[in-house]
This record gives structure tokens, sequence and C-alpha cells, in this order.
């Protein structure tokens, strides 16, 4: 570990929830460009979300992530961070992000801790795998009520 990958990764972290910051400031998914985040990712990134999740999956390349943002406009009609702290050690990162959102298909609104394990190789994240405490409370939250409710 070298104090100089330690401070890369915070800066490339700090720059892409910044850029993450303006993009839903401008409209989010489906409104703005990913163009503003993707100087932040690899060409090769891989995201590992939880599958019990609406966008559940791994999301791969400037592609997996443009469609993960849009999904996740299309689930959350807010993603608000309320609070964030930092843990980098060279090229690997763990941030823990308090989150208030609001899902589009029910309009509940959750507040939800996310822990997420970040690599940053090359002045670029490579590697994103969050955990979340309640998957199912999510995935609830987020479920259009049946015909017969």
């Amino acid at each position: 570990m070298t104090r100089s990958s330690t401070t890369e990764s915070v800066r490339v972290l700090t720059g892409m929830y910044a850029a993450e910051a303006q993009d839903f400031a401008a409209g989010g998914p489906g409104e703005a460009s990913f163009d503003l985040l993707a100087p932040f990712f690899a060409p090769d990134v891989e995201l590992h979300q939880a599958a019990a999740l609406p966008y559940g999956g791994i999301w791969r390349g400037h592609a997996g992530m443009t469609r993960f943002f849009l999904t996740m406009g299309q689930v959350w009609e807010s993603f608000d961070t309320v609070e964030q702290e930092f843990l980098a050690t060279g090229e690997t990162a763990v941030v823990l992000t308090q989150v208030r959102a609001r899902a589009r298909a029910t309009g509940r609104v959750l507040n939800f801790p996310v822990l997420q394990t970040i690599t940053v190789k090359g002045g670029r994240i490579t590697e994103v795998r969050p955990f979340y405490w309640d998957t199912r409370a999510i995935a609830d939250a987020c479920a259009a009520p049946s015909p017969e409710e």
C-alpha cells in the first residue's frame, strides 16, 4: 500500500460521487448523459449488485453502467446520499453510505445503509461490490402492487 494510491482512490471516489450528484441534479438517469460519470470508470468496470434487487446482477463496461443508471432511475424516484464515510488503503476503498430513497412503484421512502468495496486502478474504478443490510426490504418497497391488492 502506498500513500499515493490511497490518495488517488479517495480523489477518484470523491470526484465520481460529485459527478453523480451533478448527474442527478441535471435530471438523473435517462435525462442526463453518462458522460459526466464515464471518466471515473474503467472501460471494463464491473458492478456486482445483489440478485434480489430490482437492478440485481453484474453490470459490465460503460454500456452496462449506462443501463444500470437508467434502471436505477426507473426504480427510484429519488436516491439521496445522506452521509458517507471513506476508508481507503491502496487500490481498495470501503464506502459506507446512508441513503434516503423513494421508490417509483410504491412511493415508499426508505432509509438504509449501503457498504461498498470499490477497487481503483490507474485512476479509474474497476470494480464495485455493494452490500445491503436488507435486500428484501428494498425489493419489497420497489415492487409494484399486484392487481388483486
